[in-house]
């Protein structure tokens, strides 16, 4: 975002902020999930999850249909806020407390999801402050700061990369639900008036980065909200096809002028941005990304992890492999000297020192060189150098490709250049 967009600027907003910032935003009032209790186990459950989880059963025996069916009615339900409805599909489907094993249900009622606590050293209601459930409103508070001083012209963004914090009754699914969390977002603060090119734009622009990460189109799928946020005039997730089933990764938000313009009201500061090419002061629109940084991790090691069967009619053999693509595996290069004598471990390290530098690289001598490369594979480093005795007599060394596991003899001194061309965004 803040390196390939001219017109996108970073910030690092705080954590907390004022009581009053989260009753602009609507949170306090409207960021609630519809919650049911059993009686019997006085376990409590989010209504969506209990609906899903049941969708996904029937999934399973190959009722697609009826899973399809089951969803759709749910989603109409929360889009009305029928709570009775909620409760009574939750009964007709039989659907029962994994604990107690029985439909004891209590009514349905909000339960809102920001985590309080108090600030100083008084407990009062005074003194509540709430731990951030998004990291977009510490961009809206600074927008104008962040305009003037960056000498931005609109349309531009402000993105930014920090934690967040939702009160979830159950954190599940390994990364995928937590409590605490990396969010990257983006707001991208438009003319009024222009939002639906602009959302058109970013569903297409933030597609297009998912696709760079060498994940097949057909592992994604947009879902279009059928309730929307309190903020949204326009809403939908960019969602992929997890081994729990198709799960939001990234959201993409229409928020109209609803942060700004109740930021102003609250703070009594004015939001307004003069547009000097129409000669207008306006409070912006804006295009929000929303995106999450665990899962998106979560995503590519669904997508990179494989078991293979290497074995051979005179031995068994096999290897996990994480196939990262080069230019985000966290380790990009191993160097691995074939012996610990005859000098192999000096020139190993001299690799080393030249790459890096440059790029993340792994130095290892123990075990021998098959054991060495099944563990780089298993933390998917793409490639492997070796440095052994044909390298004292011509400088080249063996470089491994993890994916094809096919080895070349190359100089020494283009190992860099060979990594660095392929690790390219």
């Amino acid at each position: 975002m803040t390196q390939l967009h001219e017109n996108i600027v970073g910030i690092d907003a705080a954590i907390f902020m004022h009581p009053t910032t989260w009753k602009a935003s609507g949170h306090v009032d409207n960021f609630n999930d519809p919650m049911i209790d059993n009686k019997d186990s006085k376990k409590r459950y989010r209504v969506d999850h209990l609906i899903e989880a049941k969708a996904e059963e029937m999934r399973n025996e190959g009722r697609n249909d009826e899973a399809d069916s089951l969803i759709d009615q749910m989603d109409k339900l929360l889009a009305k806020d029928d709570f009775d409805g909620l409760r009574q599909l939750i009964i007709n489907q039989g659907i029962k407390c994994a604990i107690s094993k029985t439909a004891n249900w209590t009514e349905v009622r909000q339960f809102n999801l920001m985590f309080s606590t108090q600030i100083g050293s008084i407990s009062d209601e005074t003194n509540e402050i709430y731990l951030r459930p998004e990291t977009a409103q510490g961009i809206f508070v600074n927008f104008l700061n962040v305009q003037k001083t960056a000498r931005l012209k609109i349309p531009f963004g402000i993105a930014q990369i920090g934690k967040a914090f939702r009160n979830e009754i159950v954190a599940r699914q390994f990364i995928f639900r937590m409590r605490e969390f990396e969010q990257m977002e983006m707001q991208y603060f438009i003319r009024p008036g222009s939002q639906k090119e602009w959302y058109e734009f970013w569903k297409e622009e933030r597609m297009k980065w998912h696709l760079s990460l060498g994940i097949p189109k057909e592992k994604y799928r947009f879902h279009d909200h059928v309730k929307l946020a309190h903020y949204a005039d326009a809403a939908c997730d960019i969602e992929y096809d997890f081994p729990i089933g198709f799960k939001e990764v990234e959201g993409i938000h229409s928020r109209t002028d609803f942060d700004l313009k109740n930021h102003q009201e609250y703070s009594k500061k004015k939001m307004q941005y003069f547009d000097s090419e129409i000669n207008q002061n306006y409070i912006p629109y804006v295009i929000e990304t929303s995106i999450g940084l665990d899962r998106t991790i979560l995503m590519m090691l669904s997508e990179a992890f494989a078991e293979e069967d290497l074995s051979t009619t005179d031995k068994q053999d096999s290897r996990v492999v994480l196939r990262f693509p080069a230019k985000i595996a966290p380790m990009k290069l191993a160097v691995l000297p074939l012996v610990k004598k005859d000098g192999l471990t000096e020139i190993a390290r001299t690799i080393m020192d030249d790459c890096k530098s440059h790029f993340r690289c792994f130095y290892e001598e123990k075990d021998t060189i098959g054991k060495r490369y099944r563990r780089m594979d298993a933390i998917g480093t793409p490639f492997c150098v070796t440095v052994d005795q044909q390298t004292k007599q011509d400088n080249t060394v063996t470089i491994r490709h993890r994916d094809t596991m096919q080895q070349e003899r190359i100089p020494a001194d283009k190992v860099k250049d060979i990594v660095l061309k392929e690790i390219q965004l």
